[in-house]
């Protein structure tokens, strides 16, 4: 068994300008995994920038509002939206909302450096 909490997790900047906590990764803890598990956040007013991966990604809004366009695309998402962005779709969250964007964002395959673009 594993189990992590979010203050375990240390946070940091992602490529894309979310600010990310690994929750859990195939590659830096001791599981039989071919996903990952990240939990997000963007501030009010912000927007990821331009990025595309080579795996598949769900994103699970936890709080907050706003917009996730993927190619020509655009959906709101709120609290429990779960949107589907397939391998190499062009994406972007942007905040439309008071608070921070909370998400999920699981990735199959798991998240790797090489297999994410940003396009901006």
């Amino acid at each position: 068994m594993v189990h992590v909490t979010l203050a375990d997790r240390p946070e940091f900047l992602a490529g894309d300008h979310t600010v990310l906590r690994e929750l859990l990764h195939p590659a830096k803890q001791p599981l039989a995994l071919g996903y990952s598990v990240a939990h997000g956040t963007l501030a009010p007013g912000a927007r990821s920038k331009w990025h595309r991966l080579t795996s598949a990604e769900v994103y699970y809004i936890i709080a907050g509002r706003g917009r996730l366009t993927v190619d020509d695309s655009v959906v709101a998402v709120a609290t429990g939206s779960v949107v589907y962005v397939p391998p190499g779709g062009k994406q972007s969250l942007e905040n439309s909302g008071p608070t921070a964007i909370e998400f999920l964002c699981l990735v199959d395959p798991a998240w790797r450096p090489e297999d994410e673009e940003v396009l901006e």
